[in-house]
């Protein structure tokens, strides 16, 4: 059994989940048993809309072996401290990986850093599909500090439509309605991600995903994301930019993403066996 744990929560969104799931899926279409840990309960809700059903709900990244055994493999995808517990966990588990948060990540025991992009083959096979003619913004799935509102001059008669975050706020969603066209409910992330011809947000995996799908993808770095995160956004063609202001629709888009899945995974495979 591989169990794979990822922090997510209602302040930062669900950009690991999605990657869990596609690699997770790749993996048992291969005939590895997997299941997903999450540190959040709602996490565990919305997995399923990218194909992943059951999930196991745990505190932090301390908790894994109250539920992995001893034999078992793990995949841990969190910034959080293990205070030794990972040192534990090599010595337990059969594979240890980890995935890695900064470029100062280095080995620490006998566990195994994957590193890179990996996104669902579902927007690979979106390349292909007529794109509709429409500026979605999706900042992320959490917007706890409500930059939308407070940046809501930004998006003020622009055109843009906003995919809502599925940790939004209701009365939130009230507010977001004055500012931009049109708001999409969260479940039609997907299609959405798939279909759209210009992609803006702040999420690094959707940012990869609309870029594997064929969108013209411009990257609002809000959180100030890391040099690592910034290296490999600029590596796939998108435009990395502080405010849109800055962005000119007019220019044409770099055609270039390189999704490392099928790589991470045969990585993965290769430990196991």
């Amino acid at each position: 059994m591989l169990y794979y744990y990822t922090f997510t929560g209602h302040k930062i969104g669900l950009d690991r989940v999605k990657k869990a799931a596609a690699i997770i899926k790749e993996l048992e279409a291969k005939g590895v048993e997997c299941r997903l840990l999450v540190n959040d309960f709602r996490a565990g809700l919305s997995a399923r809309e990218f194909g992943i059903d059951d999930s196991i709900t745990i505190e932090t990244i301390q908790d894994i072996d109250a539920v992995a055994q001893r034999g078992n493999s793990i995949i841990i995808d969190s910034p959080e401290d293990d205070h030794g517990r990972l040192e534990k966990y090599c010595s337990e588990f059969h594979s240890v990986f980890v995935w890695r948060q900064s470029a100062d990540d280095r080995v620490r025991f006998c566990e195994t850093i994957l590193d890179g992009v990996a996104v669902d083959k579902v927007y690979e096979e979106a390349i292909n599909l007529e794109k509709v003619d429409r500026k979605l913004f999706f900042l992320n799935d959490a917007d706890y500090e409500k930059a939308i509102l407070n940046n809501a001059r930004l998006f003020e008669n622009r055109g843009i439509e906003l995919l809502l975050g599925h940790y939004f706020f209701v009365k939130y969603e009230d507010d977001l309605a004055k500012i931009f066209s049109k708001l999409h409910e969260p479940e039609d992330y997907t299609e959405l991600i798939q279909s759209s011809k210009t992609v803006i947000t702040s999420s690094l995996q959707t940012a990869f995903e609309a870029k594997t799908a064929g969108a013209c993808v411009y990257f609002i770095n809000l959180r100030h994301e890391n040099e690592m995160a910034v290296n490999y956004l600029s590596f796939n063609g998108i435009d990395v930019v502080e405010s849109i202001d800055e962005i000119d629709f007019s220019t044409d888009c770099m055609d270039s993403s390189f999704n490392q899945l099928e790589k991470t995974v045969q990585d993965i495979l290769q430990k196991l066996n």
